[in-house]
């Protein structure tokens, strides 16, 4: 086997242990995130679907940099020095809270095309996130070897979660 294909494939297997060990909770808290972002964006300006859109990515950066700080300051740093390789894992980690705020971004970003205001973007969004909250748990869960039984519930708890949310924003009429 020549050097570049070895090189190849340490890295595939590298991917794949990554991927194994990959803990989705953050995509979890980062739906949530996402979902509290759109509530508390009932009035932004004069072009709220673009503000929406750019202030959903900027904070899940904003919480991503918090969770990385707090990882790798936090109870990391009693264990070992932080060195590159520690922070890229960490920041590789804790990205799920940043994705999970692109499938509601990118909702409002196509909400004109599917005919809808600002309210049924904002609706639209809030869905998206509920939607991935409960995904981003039951993949979480399904990682970590649960049950389908324990899957369910884990699901139905996010539904729970999600739709408390859903009527926050109902009470808040924005």
């Amino acid at each position: 086997m020549s050097r570049t294909t070895a090189t190849r494939s340490d890295r595939s297997r590298r991917r794949a242990e990554r991927r194994a060990g990959a803990d989705y909770t953050g995509g979890v808290y980062g739906s949530m995130l996402a979902s509290s972002v759109v509530i508390g964006a009932g009035s932004l300006g004069r072009f709220p679907r673009a503000e929406l859109v750019v202030l959903l990515l900027l904070t899940g950066v904003a919480f991503w940099i918090a969770h990385v700080h707090a990882q790798l300051f936090g109870a990391r740093l009693a264990q070992q020095a932080p060195d590159r390789r520690l922070v890229l894992q960490v920041c590789r980690d804790e990205w799920p809270i940043v994705k999970a705020a692109v499938p509601p971004a990118v909702a409002v970003a196509v909400s004109p095309l599917l005919g809808l205001d600002v309210q049924g973007a904002l609706w639209l969004a809030l869905c998206v996130a509920v939607v991935g909250q409960i995904g981003w748990s039951v993949a979480a869960a399904r990682r970590a070897g649960a049950t389908p039984r324990l899957m369910a519930v884990t699901a139905s708890v996010n539904l729970f979660l999600g739709l408390l949310i859903i009527a926050f924003k109902i009470v808040l009429k924005h």
